[in-house]
């Protein structure tokens, strides 16, 4: 069981983004697991770098109470597994981490946080949440990270605070987000909204306008298709173990600055030639567990993909440039990871040649094929 001490350093950990993804579904298994991607610098340290230029003063020091049945430390309130129905008064008003997961807690009412200006992260994982006041969170002037997953909310909460940098709200029962539901919130850079039961038609026009996303994640959803609209900033995109069936022309031509795109266990059949030609930036492609039956088109002109996963689909021919320019010197970044089995294709008649652009031959990996 962490100390306080160590669990307050594995919160202030930013959403990483740039340590390799696999592009598997997110699953929480522990307690802020995911914060442990990231480095984990000196306390003192990142709590000034995060708050800097911020209007927070120090408060002058006070003796604060503790809820019952929580524990209380270095700014730290952990009230989690309590079975608790409601949110507990007198939180200190220091608080910078409050953990409230693992609880029967129902409704967000409007007073649960007042006071609670320093908050920097909230967890109310895995509650029972289906309502939330539309001023639950206007005390949280500095809440950076909200943590909402494995609740039984239907919308999107409204009025969500303008510091916050990423939110999990994931295993809801979301089915519409509508137009201007993250207005405001500019200092957005992560979302992860996979396991809800959301459509492409859930998405409205301007759902997601004013939002420059680094990361955003919809996986275990209902997309037939890539959505429209997503902000454009977008360096990685996951929608794996959705019901898409077809990449078309126009659905990347937004996503320029995609590094890390994530489609696999699908039923893609068909990617429209000419599409991959909208990421040229792209550096891991997910296609694992889906229905192709060739390599896409356009991943020999990819300068600088070094991942392709395309294992389990239906793969029965592989020729000798799907991979590797014609040109010498014409790709910038060597591959370092080619998954090919689970297909059809028997290694033996793939000509050497077509992995003449990989690093280190142990990176492809074509295995056994099983009926």
């Amino acid at each position: 069981m962490f100390s306080c001490r160590s669990l307050l350093l594995l919160l202030l950990t930013v959403c990483s983004l740039t340590a390799p993804s696999l592009a598997l579904p997110f699953e929480q298994r522990g307690f802020w697991d995911f914060a442990m991607d990231g480095e984990m610098g000196d306390l003192k340290s990142v709590m000034m770098r995060d708050e800097e230029g911020s209007a927070m003063e120090e408060q002058p020091p006070y003796v604060s109470l503790c809820p019952f049945g929580c524990q209380c430390q270095l700014s730290v309130v952990q009230c989690s597994d309590l079975s608790l129905n409601a949110v507990p008064k007198e939180i200190p008003k220091d608080t910078k981490l409050l953990d409230l997961q693992n609880n029967r807690i129902t409704e967000l009412k409007e007073n649960d946080f007042k006071g609670l200006t320093n908050l920097y992260a909230l967890s109310l994982v895995n509650n029972m949440i289906s309502k939330v006041h539309p001023r639950a969170f206007a005390p949280l002037l500095h809440l950076k990270k909200l943590y909402f997953s494995r609740n039984l909310l239907t919308v999107v909460p409204k009025n969500l605070p303008p510091s916050l940098v990423e939110l999990r709200i994931h295993e809801n029962r979301i089915k519409k987000v509508a137009e201007g539901t993250f207005s405001g919130l500019g200092s957005m850079n992560c979302i992860e909204m996979g396991g809800n039961p959301i459509q492409n038609s859930g998405f409205e026009p301007g759902a997601f306008k004013g939002l420059k996303l680094n990361f955003l994640r919809i996986s275990e959803s209902k997309l037939t298709g890539i959505p429209k609209d997503l902000p454009d900033s977008l360096h990685e995109l996951h929608l794996d173990n959705n019901q898409i069936q077809a990449i078309e022309l126009e659905d990347l031509s937004r996503y320029k600055h995609l590094h890390r795109l994530g489609l696999g266990f699908n039923h893609i059949r068909m990617i429209e030639n000419g599409s991959l030609s909208y990421v040229p930036n792209l550096r891991e492609l997910h296609l694992e567990n889906n229905r192709l039956t060739r390599p896409p088109m356009g991943l020999a002109d990819m300068k600088y993909l070094q991942v392709v996963y395309l294992h389990y689909n239906n793969i029965s021919r592989v020729d000798v440039n799907d991979f590797c320019p014609r040109g010498f010197g014409m790709k910038r970044s060597f591959y370092n990871g080619i998954s090919l089995y689970g297909n059809p294709v028997n290694y033996w008649e793939v000509q050497p040649a077509t992995f003449r652009c990989v690093g280190d031959r142990l990176a492809i990996q074509f295995g056994n094929y099983k009926k």
